[in-house]
């Protein structure tokens, strides 16, 4: 299925397992933009990666295909910007170097914003070599490209960068590629995927080559990473493991990987096959995620995992009829203020418009209650688009924002917006940091703000804008929330920040 070329096969039988789904009255969506707007695709098209929000308030992300260059075939992608209320600007289109040394195709990977204000993000093609590179880009669209893969015999240093990156405590990022390594079960020319640490100046070192393992017990093609509270890493790999349909790992920064489970350990592969993206992290220190397939109906789960590798499955896809209540969820999962879960699924839904529906929107609790929450193509020509491919953002706002990869006016993808009834909170970048650690907050109505205090511990603190303060840990904070008073009310952090030693 989807890029890894599995036949998408009807219901044909639909297993109820005792999962909890609940019918949601209609919740409002709110199409933002249609790509593919300008003449030539121009502002981009199919954007395939979710977005972040940005320091000044607006959401940042990129497209697959389109942009003002056409070296790549069906062009190369974007970079753009677009605010809440849907103005949108494309930032750089790649390929605009002679033979796309600057990268082509930012594919499932989204962009972070660094501590320095700066996105950094991937591209799977395009780069010195071909096979993708690692970039950096200013909010004002300056793109400088860090790293080009391949740059070592037999791509030894991995390729083709599909998944984003992650900052971690200590200023570098994190990443993986698809391809490439040195694992002894792999072919040279494809490779099974690595996990890299590359430092804001672009000096990488390649920490794990994947099928390093007799059968690739420790899986291949990873997805993207997240940093967990214990200082480690953990992702997902679609293919390999114990029964060669996925697993989860965990991974040292120095380079130690253990695998935590391999996908498809009960019979019948009740607890899902290939988890394509990433994890989150809950308030409750356990993991969470999605599987494409598998799962009592062959349609996907999400599953809750904790960090010795004790997996729950929570709920299986096309438990409805029809398969109303989604499938094939491609996307990975974020937490909200209100503790529950949301994402999205690349088909189902109550809509039949597309091929094997147009996919959804849902919430889910930590306990498993599903609830669907929007069908996409409920529209006139899918005008609200169709095919989720992304997981969705919480705006410090309280409402979510994503994209699909098809669908709006002009049938090539959208960005759309979601109120669910969350209220308004603030966020921090970093996330952790010691007494001293400077601190960004962001945030909506922040002028006027009165006082910021960390668990609270005051801090001292300049508003920079209506959507930005900037203050530092101050002696004797703890961890725990964040909270900023303003005029109007006093606003937490969405997570915990940890003050460490």
């Amino acid at each position: 299925m989807g890029k890894f070329g599995l036949a998408k096969l009807g219901c044909i039988v639909l297993m109820f397992c005792g999962v909890a789904v609940i019918a949601s009255p209609a919740q409002t969506l709110t199409t933002l933009y249609s790509f593919c707007s300008q003449p030539n695709c121009a502002d981009g098209e199919n954007p395939w990666a979710g977005l972040v929000q940005g320091i000044n308030g607006n959401f940042y992300g990129t497209t697959l295909y389109g942009g003002a260059n056409s070296n790549c075939g069906s062009s190369c992608g974007t970079v753009f910007v677009i605010t809440p209320t849907g103005k949108l600007t494309t930032l750089y289109s790649f390929c605009s170097q002679p033979n796309c040394a600057d990268g082509a195709g930012p594919y499932n990977a989204g962009l972070i914003q660094a501590t320095n204000g700066n996105f950094y993000g991937t591209t799977e093609g395009g780069g010195a070599s071909g096979n993708g590179t690692v970039f950096i880009i200013t909010p004002a669209g300056k793109l400088t490209t860090l790293y080009s893969f391949c740059s070592q015999p037999n791509c030894a240093d991995g390729a083709v960068p599909e998944a984003g990156l992650v900052q971690a405590t200590n200023g570098n990022f994190y990443g993986t590629t698809s391809a490439g390594g040195d694992g002894a079960d792999c072919s040279p020319s494809s490779g099974c995927g690595t996990v890299f640490e590359i430092t804001p100046a672009g000096k990488l070192t390649t920490l794990y080559s994947f099928c390093s393992q007799s059968n690739c017990v420790d899986g291949y093609s990873p997805s993207a990473l997240l940093q967990a509270t214990n200082g480690s890493f953990y992702g997902t790999a679609a293919h390999g493991g114990a029964s060669g349909d996925g697993t989860v790992f965990e991974i040292t920064p120095g380079g130690k990987l253990t695998t935590l489970y391999s996908f498809c350990s009960q019979y019948g592969c009740t607890d899902g096959t290939e988890p394509v993206t990433g994890l989150v992290q809950a308030t409750n220190g356990n993991f969470y995620g999605t599987t494409e397939e598998g799962g009592a109906n062959f349609y996907g789960t999400v599953f809750e995992i904790t960090p010795a590798g004790k997996l729950t499955t929570l709920y299986s896809f096309c438990s409805q009829t029809n398969c109303t209540d989604g499938s094939w969820p491609v996307a990975g999962l974020i937490q909200a203020t209100n503790g529950n879960f949301y994402g999205t699924t690349s088909a189902g839904g109550a809509n039949s418009t597309c091929y094997q529906g147009c996919g959804t929107l849902f919430e889910i609790t930590p306990a498993g209650t599903l609830t669907t929450l929007y069908s996409f193509c409920s529209q006139p020509n899918c005008a609200d688009g169709d095919s989720a491919f992304t997981g969705l953002v919480q705006s410090t706002n309280g409402e979510l924002y994503g994209t699909t990869e098809g669908g709006g006016g002009d049938s090539h993808g959208t960005v759309f917006s979601l109120g669910v009834g969350l209220g308004p909170f603030v966020e921090t970048l970093p996330r952790a940091g010691k007494v001293g650690t400077k601190v960004i907050i962001l945030g909506n109505n922040l002028t006027g703000t009165t006082s910021v205090s960390f668990n609270g511990t005051g801090a001292t603190f300049t508003v920079v804008s209506n959507t930005e303060i900037t203050t530092s840990v101050p002696t004797g904070a703890i961890t725990g929330r964040v909270e900023v008073t303003t005029p109007k009310k006093t606003l937490k952090s969405n997570v915990v920040f940890r003050v460490s030693q």
